[in-house]
């Protein structure tokens, strides 16, 4: 089902989305360099297909066997070879995206100038942008808070749809008992829409001991990038002091002194990052970090250039 997108209250873009914030990333994608885009899908075998237009387009030739199209012949190879060759075309398909947001409440956290939630965002949009803007369609899923999908579309309209739905379901209440990885990675499966790339954005605190699986099954269907969004208290020790934390209204306060009690406090807050990466690494996906202040652009880029492996 598509979502019906309706205009949210605006945020503070700390710890609210700010949609005006995610539709002015267009004009950060505007003004970068960005290389042709090229994707890889599995489909009755491995095909190669470029993000841009229709029809077919040269992939190699080949020394020329019986049946070949005679109208294929590579008169340029077979002159200088002295052999007749036959060109391989292969079929230029019009790219789709599928970006898989994490939303739930583990989410909305941050030490760092933004909650995890808002960081996410600000990088699927930037995502949605690049995408359209390399003539990808482009669609959302969420889950964790309310499972809810927009299918892919094209053009400014694709990139703003996916704007407001980020906006519009970052307002929304979370479920108590969010949807585990596992479990979104297997509806994704399903509803895909033809996207041939993935773009899963989480803190990783949703992976149980089926994700590994569902998502080598997922990257069987489409090639997979995994952004992991984190706090930066889940990424380094924490200096010696006191922490002022916040939860549903109420206030506590953690004080962290010794280098031992640090280490687990990082160790326990950070489990989620790092058991994401750590299985994006072992099924050699291409994945990156970035952490509540960072600027997601670089990032973004580097996931969705052409070629990227890991």
């Amino acid at each position: 089902m598509n979502a019906v997108v309706n205009p949210p209250a605006e945020g503070d873009g700390r710890t609210q989305v700010r949609l005006a914030e995610l539709v002015s990333l267009r004009g950060r994608v505007a003004k970068a360099a960005l290389p042709r885009l090229e994707s890889r899908a599995m489909r009755s075998g491995q095909q190669s297909s470029r993000l841009f237009g229709r029809g077919m387009d040269y992939a190699e030739s080949r020394v020329y066997q019986p049946g070949d199209d005679v109208r294929r012949l590579d008169w340029r190879l077979t002159a200088r070879s002295g052999r007749l060759h036959t060109k391989l075309f292969q079929e230029e398909r019009e790219g789709r995206l599928l970006i898989l947001l994490d939303t739930h409440e583990s989410m909305r956290f941050g030490t760092r100038v933004r909650f995890k939630s808002v960081q996410a965002a600000r990088a699927a949009a930037l995502a949605a942008w690049y995408a359209v803007r390399a003539g990808e369609r482009v669609g959302l899923m969420e889950f964790g808070g309310n499972d809810r999908l927009l299918r892919p579309l094209g053009g400014v309209r694709g990139a703003l749809a996916v704007c407001g739905a980020l906006a519009e379901w970052d307002a929304l209440p979370r479920r108590a008992h969010g949807e585990p990885l596992s479990a979104a990675l297997l509806r994704a499966g399903r509803l895909m829409h033809g996207a041939n790339r993935v773009l899963l954005i989480s803190d990783g605190l949703s992976c149980d001991e089926a994700s590994r699986s569902r998502l080598l099954d997922l990257a069987r269907k489409a090639g997979v990038r995994v952004l992991v969004v984190a706090d930066a208290l889940e990424l380094a020790l924490p200096p010696p002091g006191r922490y002022p934390l916040e939860h549903d209204g109420e206030r506590r306060e953690v004080a962290l002194f010794g280098e031992r009690q640090r280490r687990e406090f990082q160790r326990r807050l950070g489990a989620g990052p790092a058991r994401l990466n750590a299985m994006a690494q072992e099924l050699a996906l291409a994945h990156t970090t970035i952490d509540t202040s960072t600027d997601p652009l670089d990032a973004v880029m580097k996931l969705l250039a052409p070629g990227v492996r890991r």
